[in-house]
């Protein structure tokens, strides 16, 4: 059992952060990766897809998980090529939260939203302040985009758990999770909030729309 419970946290870990291949290879276990850390800069080009107008990018993570820190550190890189300034913001609660986009809100100013129990568990609060700031947002779970962030791209989390399923089943036939290969993801998928983006006073190009899997309206 114990086997299948390393199994089973494999896709997703919100409370302690997304988990890489890498991440899994070394704990021993095997499973379903939701994220690498490049990610971090194609979130960082979409916001700057979504709103071109932005030259500024705050990004809330938390400090203590090497994940968000990695997706930082990517977020970084892409910022040269694409013209923003970079910002991490770490968080720990509500009060930080508001306080990120107090200090950060500005016609320039985009927030990119790294996946964590902190942020997934204030989701609807990020949306609601990402409104009333006029603050374009871009994060990785599509239940972010529907709680009134902007846009989300990610993983299909529903994917990565049928998928999962079949591992499952191996292990419950005596496979031992430590042989059984990392699987990548192989299904993203970008969601854009149009009720977000009329709000908050922002067009979303017609490039962004025709690529999208899902549009809220």
């Amino acid at each position: 059992m114990a086997d299948l419970a390393c199994l089973a946290t494999a896709p997703l870990s919100f409370m302690g952060g997304p988990r890489s291949s890498r991440a899994i290879r070394q704990s021993g276990a095997s499973g379903f990766a939701n994220f690498e850390a490049e990610i971090g800069g194609k979130w960082l080009e979409i916001l700057k897809e979504v709103a071109p107008a932005v030259t500024r990018a705050a990004v809330l993570l938390h400090t203590q998980t090497a994940a968000n820190v990695a997706f930082l550190r990517a977020a970084e890189t892409a910022s040269t090529s694409l013209g923003i300034t970079v910002t991490g913001v770490g968080v720990q609660d509500a009060a930080e939260i508001a306080s990120a986009f107090e200090k950060f809100a500005a016609p320039d100013s985009g927030l990119l939203v790294m996946p964590h129990f902190v942020t997934v568990s204030n989701r609807v609060l990020i949306g609601e302040l990402a409104i009333r700031h006029r603050m374009p947002t871009v994060a990785a779970f599509r239940f972010m985009a529907a709680s009134e962030s902007l846009v989300s791209y990610g993983v299909d989390v529903v994917d990565l758990f049928r998928r999962a399923a079949s591992y499952v089943d191996r292990i419950l036939h005596g496979a031992k999770p430590a042989e059984l290969p990392v699987q990548q993801p192989t299904k993203y998928e970008l969601v854009v909030n149009l009720k977000t983006a009329k709000a908050i006073g922002l067009p979303i190009p017609q490039a962004i729309l025709a690529r999208a899997d899902e549009v809220i309206e």
